[in-house]
C-alpha cells in the first residue's frame, strides 16, 4: 500500500507531503496505481520548484519521497499545486480503493 501524509500548516493549507510504500496493484512495471501516484508526486515537486519562488526541501529514496515548503509564506501557486496533488490522489483512491492508497493529514504541530 502507498501511504501518503499531507502536511498542513492549518486546515486546508498544505505545505508538503510524504509518500511511502508501493501499491502492489499489479506486477512491477504494470502497476498503474503506483505510476499514477508517482507521476502526480514528481510533477508537483518539479512544478513547485520551477514555477514558484517557494523554498523547498526534498528527500527521495526508492520507497520514500518527501517534500516540505520551508518558506515562511506559501505562495498561491504552490498552494494551488498542492491542492491539485491532493485532488488527484483522492481521485486515484476513489477509483482503486484504500487497499492501495491511504491518505492522511497532519497539522504542523503534529509533524
Amino acid at each position: 500500500m502507498i501511504n501518503i501524509t499531507i502536511y498542513q500548516r492549518q486546515k486546508d493549507v498544505y505545505d508538503g507531503f510524504r509518500m511511502e510504500g508501493h501499491a502492489r496493484y499489479a506486477k512491477y512495471g504494470k502497476d498503474i496505481v503506483c505510476a499514477g501516484v508517482s507521476a502526480l508526486v514528481i510533477n508537483t515537486i518539479n512544478s513547485i520548484e520551477k514555477f514558484t519562488g517557494d523554498t523547498v526541501t526534498t528527500t527521495m529514496h526508492p520507497d520514500l519521497v518527501e517534500m516540505r515548503i520551508t518558506s515562511e509564506q506559501i505562495s498561491p501557486e504552490a498552494e494551488l499545486l498542492l491542492r491539485s496533488l491532493v485532488l488527484g490522489l483522492q481521485g486515484i483512491q476513489a477509483e482503486y480503493g484504500k487497499r492501495y492508497l491511504k491518505i492522511k493529514y497532519k497539522r504542523k504541530q503534529e509533524v
